[in-house]
C-alpha cells in the first residue's frame, strides 16, 4: 500500500498555524516544523494563542502528524560542558514547547564525537538522552536522526543508533528518523531494488523498522559514501527516482510521515510533493 502522509519542512515566520495551513496548500500530509531558530539557544515563550492556533489549523486541514526539527547547535556528547549542558537543556526545552503544542516527534541531530572517540562519546549521548526522556513529558517522542556522517557526526552508521537504543533500555520514547540523502552519503545504497531491501533488511536487524517513525525525503546531490550532506531535488540527483518510487509504494511505510527538505523551500516542496505522488501506485 502506498504511503498516506507525504509533507514537507514548512517556514514558521508567520507562525505555527501557518505553516500547517501553507503545508496543506501545497499539497502537505504531514508537516515539519522549528519551533524556534535552529541557529540559536534562546527561544520564544509559547503563549496560549499559538497552541490554539495549531490546534485550529489541525482542525481546518485535517493534518494531524506534525514534527518538530530541534536546533543544528545541539550536541550532547561535547567536551566542552558548557556546550553540553546548554545542549541538554536547549532540547529538554524543545520537547517541551513540543508537548504544549501537541507535537509527538522532536527529530534531533543529537552530537558530534569532535575531540573524542566515538567509544566516549556514544555513553555520553546515551546518558543524556536517557536522562531527557525522564525529565521530559511523555507525549514527546525523540527521534534520533540518522546523519551523514559529515566531520565527527555522529548516527551515521546504524551501528551507533543501535548501540544508544540498548544502552538507554529501547524505550518506546526514543526512537529514529531517517534521512535519504544522509543514509546514502553515508555509505547506505538505495538506488536499485537490491540494494534497497539491504539497506532496510539491515536497519532492520540492528534497530528495528518498528523504531523508524519518520522519514527525510531527499535526493543527494553527493555521490554514495561521500559523508557530505547536500539535498537535491527527488529524482534528480545520485541517488534518483527508482529509490523514491520504491520508498513511496513500500507497505511498510504506509502511515510513516515521509517529509521533504529539499532544496528552494517552500516552492521547490511542492514540485517534490507533485514528482513523489507521481510516483504513488
Amino acid at each position: 500500500m502506498a504511503a498516506k502522509l507525504l509533507g514537507a519542512h514548512m517556514p514558521t515566520s508567520k507562525g505555527y498555524g501557518n505553516a500547517v495551513r501553507e503545508g496543506k496548500r501545497i499539497g502537505c500530509d504531514a508537516v515539519q516544523i522549528f519551533t524556534s531558530s535552529p541557529q540559536q539557544w534562546r527561544a520564544k515563550e509559547i503563549t496560549d494563542a499559538m497552541v490554539e492556533d495549531l490546534r485550529a489549523a489541525r482542525e481546518e486541514t485535517g493534518i494531524r502528524q506534525i514534527v518538530s526539527h530541534d536546533s543544528y547547535l545541539i550536541n550532547l556528547c561535547s567536551v566542552d560542558e558548557e556546550h553540553a549542558a546548554k545542549s541538554f537543556q536547549g532540547l529538554k526545552g524543545e520537547i517541551e514547547r513540543c508537548a504544549r503544542l501537541e507535537i509527538p516527534w522532536v527529530v534531533s541531530h543529537m552530537g558530534s564525537s569532535k575531540n573524542q572517540t566515538e567509544a566516549e562519546a556514544l555513553p555520553k549521548l546515551a546518558q543524556a538522552a536517557l536522562e531527557l526522556l525522564r525529565e521530559t513529558p511523555d507525549s514527546v517522542t525523540l527521534l534520533m536522526e540518522t546523519t551523514a556522517g559529515q566531520g565527527s557526526a555522529l548516527n551515521a552508521k546504524f551501528e551507533q543508533l543501535a548501540e544508544i537504543l540498548e544502552r538507554c533500555g529501547n524505550p518506546d520514547r526514543l526512537a529514529v528518523c531517517l534521512d535519504t540523502c544522509h543514509v546514502f552519503v553515508a555509505g547506505y545504497d538505495l538506488r536499485d531494488e537490491v540494494s534497497y531491501e539491504a539497506t532496510f533488511a539491515r536497519f532492520d536487524a540492528l534497530i528495528g523498522l518498528e523504531k523508524l517513525k519518520v522519514i527525510h525525503c531527499n535526493d543527494s546531490k553527493k555521490p554514495l559514501g561521500s559523508r557530505v550532506d547536500r539535498h537535491a531535488h527527488i529524482g534528480e540527483g545520485e541517488i534518483g527516482p527508482n529509490a523514491f518510487e520504491r520508498l513511496v509504494n513500500d507497505p511498510r511505510f504506509e502511515n510513516v510521515p515521509i517529509l521533504l527538505e529539499t532544496p528552494e523551500a517552500p516552492e521547490g516542496h511542492e514540485r517534490n510533493l507533485q514528482t513523489l505522488r507521481s510516483y504513488l501506485r
